[in-house]
């Protein structure tokens, strides 16, 4: 799950809205949000927040595999360190109903390692054709079992979700994330390196898909 951030509670209910609601719209271009880059397949968005120098993002887009797998993918935190671009370390810290405290570690070839621990909630619902629809929500936290680790910056503001929806035997995926990975770096670099991460993440899942082992069984 690479980036993720929190500002304010008012934002952190309109960012997770549509996990909450039933069928999910297409991202618009209203809302505040602006499409920087459109491709096959993948299209992202920026949105200003008020308070921060960094931007909130917003990417669209298809993968080919059905949604069940790509949850999968998604959920197999223990081995983003092996797929997930710029992750260097990945466990699960503890496991609740539902839900999941999470630590990650990222290296990054232009700021030093950051890591972050996040508190993941999953939620499912019915789309309109019957097929499940997948959320997995999280944000930042403290925790006492993760002590923060010498020449390593702790990020403190780390919100996201992502919306996996069934379209066949393919997925809409849709990726929200705001984060800052904190210390003295300009915000024109962070959103740089964000919009140039968010394509690698996209097709490191879209290959991950592949593996048997996300086909095996079905999420419960």
């Amino acid at each position: 799950m690479f980036f993720r951030f929190l500002p304010i509670f008012a934002a952190q209910a309109a960012l997770l809205l549509p996990c909450l609601a039933g069928e999910p719209a297409p991202a618009p271009v209203d809302g505040g949000w602006n499409e920087i880059s459109k491709k096959t397949g993948l299209v992202i968005y920026t949105r200003q927040k008020s308070d921060s120098i960094v931007k909130e993002y917003k990417a669209v887009g298809e993968i080919d595999a059905p949604a069940w797998v790509v949850k999968n993918v998604i959920d197999d935190v223990e081995g983003y360190a092996l797929f997930m671009p710029y992750i260097v370390e990945s466990s699960i810290v503890a496991r609740e109903k539902d839900a999941l405290i999470t630590y990650q570690r990222f290296k990054s070839p232009i700021i030093s390692d950051r890591d972050y621990v996040l508190h993941v909630v999953y939620e499912n619902h019915p789309g309109l054709d019957g097929k499940i629809i997948y959320c997995n929500k999280w944000t930042a936290i403290s925790d006492p079992r993760v002590p923060v680790k010498p020449g390593v910056i702790r990020v403190n503001i780390n919100q996201g979700f992502w919306l996996i929806e069934p379209m066949g035997e393919m997925t809409r995926a849709t990726y929200v994330i705001f984060t800052d990975p904190g210390g003295c770096i300009p915000g024109m670099l962070i959103n740089y390196s964000h919009s140039k991460a968010i394509p690698k993440l996209f097709a490191a899942i879209q290959n991950q898909a592949t593996e048997k082992k996300y086909r095996v069984k079905m999420p419960q």
